[in-house]
């Protein structure tokens, strides 16, 4: 694992032989880019100063393009949610980026801030030399990339394209295949982070496909997350992710039991909050999601049908090799209920509703 330490006292990087063990640190601001150029490959276990730092790799070797070999043209299909604020924070980085939306009133605010727009996925790539997409599910992503007037058809060899949406493994090595036919690369590279990481840059890349297009757009993963991972062949990043958002999808259903629950023996929920967010079962997630819960509100950073999504995909990932994921799968019932409830769109906390009607 590579990483970058800055102290906030100096600009001078430490290093110690003691190895770093991998990390994803949520907690860590976003280096400039004028201090990705010297990596180290260990922190001190205890640091005389103050440190911030950042994850860049992890079962990876080397380092970031340099500026001249950054991708000239950038191309963002999918201005949704996640879409937008990292296409927003290419463009603020001072990157040359196309987009397209199939509503294209979305990618109004992108133009506006001097982004190019193209009709069509295909002429998104064929005028790019990377495309990005981010999509929500895995129909629209074989669609926007295999279909019609899709990516693919713009493609060829020298071009890269990097689907940064969750899917299936199956998905992702089909879109490989068609995209690998054209000549050019693929890389999967779907994301951990909701609404707020990806404004922030915050987002974790877990990457997969051909490590030289891995290579060539780090610096552009690093523009919109805080770290990334390389984890080999197609289909290992699309598992981590269904792996990790089976776990999240999980856990905000027992966290809205608990919070019910609290309720109910006459407790108040939010010092419950409190204390989780204090103890060994500690999350970002409860602290900052909680609040919210215990008034009711949902204001949407990752819609609950994606959280619903995710987790049958997982449960099919978990059935094709024999994984037996109960705790996963009663999951699933409840937010399939929040569904049925109307809850679709809200924030994949709006789950509590579901418990809620069992009353």
């Amino acid at each position: 694992m590579t990483l970058l330490v800055k102290s906030s006292y100096s600009h001078r990087f430490l290093s110690s032989s003691t190895p770093a063990m991998s990390v994803c640190s949520s907690f860590c601001p976003q280096l400039p880019s004028y201090f990705r150029q010297k990596p180290i490959n260990s922190l001190p276990t205890k640091p005389l100063f103050p440190l911030s730092f950042k994850v860049f790799s992890s079962q990876a070797t080397g380092v970031s393009a340099k500026a001249d070999e950054l991708p000239g043209r950038i191309g963002f299909l999918g201005m949704g949610i996640m879409g937008t604020p990292m296409a927003q924070n290419l463009l603020k980085a001072g990157c040359d980026v196309t987009v397209w939306n199939r509503t294209k009133s979305k990618c109004d605010p992108l133009i506006s801030l001097g982004a190019k727009y193209q009709p069509s996925p295909d002429e998104v790539a064929a005028s790019c030399d990377v495309t990005f997409a981010m999509l929500a599910d895995p129909e629209s992503a074989m669609d926007v990339a295999c279909g019609k007037h899709g990516a693919a058809s713009g493609m060829g060899p020298g071009k890269g394209y990097v689907d940064v949406s969750t899917v299936d493994g199956d998905t992702s090595k089909l879109i490989n295949g068609h995209i690998k036919a054209t000549g050019a690369s693929f890389l999967e590279a779907p994301v951990s982070g909701s609404k707020k990481p990806a404004e922030d840059g915050q987002l974790i890349f877990l990457a997969a496909g051909d490590k030289s297009l891995y290579n060539t757009v780090a610096p552009l993963l690093d523009i919109m997350g805080k770290s990334r991972f390389y984890l080999g062949d197609v289909g290992n990043g699309a598992a981590m992710k269904l792996v990790v958002n089976m776990i999240m999808g999980s856990m905000m259903a027992t966290f809205s039991e608990g919070l019910l629950h609290s309720e109910k023996v006459g407790l108040d929920p939010n010092v419950l909050v409190e204390v989780v967010s204090q103890g060994a079962i500690s999350a970002p997630m409860y602290s900052l999601k909680g609040p919210s819960m215990i008034e009711s509100l949902y204001p949407t950073a990752f819609p609950l049908k994606h959280q619903q999504k995710d987790l049958r995909l997982a449960l099919g990932l978990a059935e094709s090799v024999s994984q037996s994921t109960p705790i996963a799968a009663a999951a699933n019932e409840l937010y399939k209920v929040a569904k049925s409830h109307g809850l679709s769109d809200e924030d994949f906390s709006a789950v509590i509703e579901a418990l809620k009607a069992k009353k």
